[in-house]
């Protein structure tokens, strides 16, 4: 059963996504909470699986409290909500360690789906979609001094030779197909070294992944 906290400070939304998630066999809305600051309370109370945050409320707003909920430590994954035209509270959320973003149009079968990802583990938006929204805001990136070389920073000294190739290859969008394939991998191999990647670097996911493949300029920004 995923346990999923509601974040939104429109009842009607909230009210839609409970009754969404109600009908589901292996879902239960464990609460509801109308700002930032009520999920960071009732996400320390309740330890839901997944906290589906809304970006814009009132008081504090959702990216501070994914901030704040990924900080201490706790095992909630945050999903956030954005619309078309706040790609860049998208961007901000997964730096502050959002699991993914959804557009708050999407189809139920996806909703559904991203919260089941989420709680596995898994990255909900599409590499290639992952990479575009990095490009797209690269500017918030730190510039590199003269003295930087990609890809020598500390979080990535314990990577072998192998790991780091596919780190690099999974900031540029390749999914575990794609890498199988064009570096002639089992894709269980690539699973098992993708696994391997989050875990030497500390990343909770894929998208995690994807960020640090950035700051540390194994992947620059097209």
């Amino acid at each position: 059963m995923t346990t999923v906290l509601i974040v939104d400070d429109q009842p009607l939304q909230r009210f839609g996504f409970r009754m969404l998630l109600e009908s589901q066999d292996d879902m239960a809305v464990v609460g509801e909470a109308s700002n930032g600051s009520e999920a960071i309370r009732m996400t320390a109370e309740l330890h839901p699986d997944v906290a589906l945050m809304d970006i814009r409320m009132p008081g504090l707003d959702g990216i501070e409290a994914t901030r704040r909920i990924v900080s201490s430590g706790d095992r909630t994954r945050v999903l956030i909500l954005t619309t078309f035209d706040l790609d860049e509270y998208a961007y901000a959320g997964l730096r502050a360690g959002a699991s993914g973003f959804l557009i708050k149009d999407a189809q139920p079968e996806e909703l559904l789906a991203g919260i089941r990802a989420v709680a596995t583990g898994d990255a909900v938006v599409a590499p290639s979609l992952t990479r575009r929204l990095l490009d797209a805001y690269a500017e918030h990136l730190p510039t590199p001094g003269p003295e930087t070389t990609p890809g020598l920073d500390p979080r990535l000294i314990s990577l072998t030779d192998r790991e780091r190739e596919i780190l690099t290859v999974v900031g540029q969008g390749w999914t575990n197909t794609e890498i199988s394939a064009r570096l002639h991998l089992a894709e269980s191999t690539v699973k098992t070294h993708v696994s391997r990647i989050l875990a030497k670097t500390g990343s909770r996911d894929r998208i995690q992944a994807v960020i640090l493949a950035y700051d540390t300029r194994l992947v620059e920004p097209s």
